[in-house]
């Protein structure tokens, strides 16, 4: 199995299924690895935020199979903390359970430990288990994934030739070169391309707190449609397997930073008033591709920030600490990018990037290949190609005012292009007159090449 798909002739079976490494559905408080008294409060608190609900609706929301909850209504009713108060059906399914005074004073007192209401957390053990059994290493790159994947792009073969590789690591990858030439596109071109899917875990419990890690912005539900890059002799294979619904069903995850990053944001942020952490970026990026993007831009020296990374680099461990001061390991699970148009050498000694596995120069665009982009730019935006315009944009602006060309240029130029020929009412082409207009606005004081 590559990338969540499998070759045609692959015939799907129980056993192929079990490879796929997919959290089971627990049926006893032992299976959750969650103590009684945690899903007692964690009932008692959903109960008290909203109110009488049925059966089926508790067992949607706090994400357990419906047997395993009525088990705990059934003693919170003989402990007189919870009564029926309804029913809209024939079946305790169907039953509106509500607290009683006393159910609502215990409800109360489970409120000062942590106000979380929502599905059943994972403990940490649990979590280190999956994330483990569907780590990042496993996917793998061939070169014909990695030009298939890159072919929106222009890029030189000795570059991809270099790509592939560091994704097959699944360590950390330095991208360094000039502003422009794409290298935050690599970045997450690598991040679509591995493809596939992962079980991620709405919330783990470590010694009785909660930690949420599920973030929609990252963690997306897939299309069960097959990966944009699958070979065609390839056969995408949706997940309709029941799982441990305390656990959604992601693509992998693609977490980008950028010079915003501080280093308090790489460790728990606890929320006095909700009593509970929400993970670091490295957390929710378990499984996928972190990108630090404009390394050495942050407001943090860039020595620093990567002191705070030898251990998870070398170890895929990183260490978290609760406000109690309890310090836990938990796995550090992804493929780590910096990207940066600064010279890496002036940024960390060697010993710190010989951390870092792969360091990948990625250079100005040749003329050919600034021809290859700018046609295919001039062809999504129907716009007919002419190459006098490329000899206009290198002899006018490149050679006459020394500005060295970038692979963004083209893109940026057709599309000030547009923006003049709608303000100018006329047809938009390659005229050497709009070509100029729009060079003249966009290299308007632009660093020149030395």
């Amino acid at each position: 199995m590559t990338h969540g798909f499998v070759r045609s002739d692959a015939v799907r079976s129980d056993e192929a299924v079990e490879r796929r490494h997919i959290p089971r559905m627990p049926r006893t408080v032992e299976d959750t690895g969650l103590t009684q008294e945690f899903i007692t409060d964690l009932l008692l608190k959903m109960l008290y935020t909203q109110g009488a609900m049925t059966g089926q609706k508790i067992t949607d929301d706090v994400c357990l199979p419906f047997p395993f909850v009525d088990d705990q209504l059934l003693s919170l009713q003989q402990r007189r903390m919870v009564e029926v108060r309804g029913t809209h059906g024939p079946s305790r399914t169907g039953y509106v359970f509500d607290l009683t005074q006393e159910g609502r004073d215990r409800a109360r007192e489970a409120f000062t430990s942590n106000m979380y209401v929502g599905p059943a957390p994972v403990p940490l053990a649990q979590y280190r288990h999956w994330v483990e059994a569907q780590t990042i290493s496993q996917s793998e790159v061939t070169r014909k994934v990695v030009y298939d994947g890159f072919s929106w792009l222009v890029l030189t073969e000795d570059t991809l030739d270099q790509v592939g590789p560091a994704i097959n690591s699944a360590k950390s990858l330095f991208l360094h070169g000039d502003s422009g030439n794409g290298k935050t596109a690599i970045a997450e071109t690598i991040a679509r391309m591995l493809g596939g899917t992962i079980y991620v875990p709405y919330a783990i419990e470590v010694d009785g707190q909660i930690i949420v890690v599920y973030d929609p912005l990252y963690h997306r539900t897939p299309h069960d449609e097959p990966p944009e890059h699958a070979a065609a002799d390839q056969v995408w294979l949706p997940d309709t397997t029941d799982h441990d619904h305390r656990y959604v069903r992601a693509a992998r995850p693609v977490v980008l930073t950028g010079g915003e990053l501080t280093l308090d944001q790489l460790d728990l942020q606890y929320d006095t008033h909700t009593k509970m952490y929400q993970a670091p970026f490295q957390v929710k990026a378990n499984g996928g591709v972190l990108i630090v993007d404009d390394f050495g831009r942050q407001r943090v020296p860039p020595r620093d920030l990567l002191n705070r990374w030898i251990v998870p680099l070398e170890k895929r461990v990183d260490f978290l600490t609760l406000h109690t001061g309890n310090k836990f390991p938990i796995p550090f699970d992804c493929l780590l990018i910096f990207a940066t148009n600064l010279d890496p050498k002036e940024l960390v000694e060697e010993a710190f990037l010989r951390r870092i596995h792969y360091k990948i120069r990625v250079e100005s665009p040749s003329r050919e290949m600034f021809e290859q982009i700018f046609t295919r730019c001039c062809e999504e935006r129907q716009i007919p190609y002419d190459p006098a315009a490329v000899e206009q944009i290198y002899t006018e602006f490149y050679k006459g005012h020394k500005i060295a060309p970038r692979g963004c240029h083209p893109r940026d130029l057709v599309d000030h292009l547009l923006d003049i020929a709608r303000y100018l009412e006329v047809p938009p082409t390659l005229s050497k007159d709009l070509v100029h207009r729009s060079g003249r606005s966009y290299f308007l004081d632009f660093p020149t090449a030395e």
